[in-house]
């Protein structure tokens, strides 16, 4: 089993910024994937960024520009800096973990945090 913990959800201003942060733990033997997905209300969720254990990184048109992904050295835990944000980007932020077991690959998702952009 995996767990994942997330923080740094919250309310800010439009323009503001906010970094998010998620740390996988508990039995695998690597990372393959993590990535941050987002659902706002009356939508489906949907990518925001990804990034692979080799530290390539994917963004929705969306977050380019604005957001980075990057990872801790330990490479557990991945982080979203989010700037210049929009009242658009209010929605709930998922943290996502796709894993190697011994004889599977699994994906993994968190609780979620609130992030809310609003004056």
């Amino acid at each position: 089993q995996v767990q994942l913990v997330e923080s740094g959800g919250g309310l800010v201003q439009p323009g503001g910024s906010l970094t998010l942060s998620c740390t996988a733990s508990g039995s695998f033997f690597y990372i393959h994937t993590m990535g941050w997905y987002r659902q706002a209300p009356g939508k489906h969720r949907e990518l925001v960024a990804t990034i692979t254990n080799g530290g390539r990184s994917d963004y929705a048109d969306s977050a380019k520009g604005r957001f980075t992904i990057s990872t801790s050295g330990a490479g557990d835990t991945v982080y979203l800096e989010m700037s210049s944000l929009k009242p658009e980007d209010t929605a709930v932020y998922y943290c996502s973990v796709k894993v190697q077991h011994i004889t599977n690959t699994q994906t993994y998702w968190g609780e979620g945090t609130l992030v809310t952009v609003s004056s």
